[in-house]
């Protein structure tokens, strides 16, 4: 039946970790999810794929909360949408090689990713449950993020207190809005 507002204890029912696998648009139904994970103490993970990419970020309990790092509140679907792809991965790995832009249509909802980085996305999120669960290895919680590109080899740690406030993602933010929408 999916997740709503109407089921998130039972969702939520004996579970240690999130791993967040909603569509990237599904904006309600992720705030709900992870302002519920954040008021009872459940790590979040969530990594997009974008491009050949991708971009992970954690929202861990007594870190900074997913509406805290993303500020989606009172915003239209639209801006919703700049904000959360800019938040996710602020390094912007993915952008030199997007050949065709047309592709990419906020407001019908649709931006392209590959087989390989949702693949990629699913390796990348396993480890990360692995050892938030297993309390092993280092885990960064957002603000840090890190996006990691396999089409240019590339690997970007980032580090944005506030968010999508920090000054950089707020400029990052009126540059994909005027490029985007």
């Amino acid at each position: 039946t999916g997740v709503s507002q109407d089921n998130l204890q039972t969702f939520f029912q004996d579970v240690d970790i999130y791993v967040d696998g909603l569509d990237f648009f599904a904006f309600d139904a992720r705030e709900r999810v992870f302002a519920y994970c954040a008021q009872q103490g459940i790590p979040a993970v969530t990594v997009a794929p974008l491009g050949m990419s991708g971009a992970l970020l954690n929202f861990l309990p007594g870190s900074m909360s997913f509406e805290q790092y993303f500020q989606l509140d009172g915003h239209s679907e639209i801006d919703k949408a700049v904000r959360f792809l800019i938040g996710l991965a602020p390094a912007v790995l993915h952008r030199h090689y997007l050949a065709d832009k047309s592709r990419v249509d906020l407001k019908a909802r649709k931006g392209p990713s590959t087989v390989m980085a949702c693949q990629l996305c699913a390796g990348i999120a396993a480890s990360e449950a692995l050892k938030i669960l297993l309390k092993r290895g280092r885990v960064w919680a957002a603000p840090h993020g890190i996006q990691f590109d396999s089409y240019r080899n590339k690997l970007a740690h980032t580090w944005r207190p506030g968010g999508n406030r920090n000054p950089l993602n707020r400029l990052l933010i009126a540059i994909a809005r005027q490029q985007l929408v």
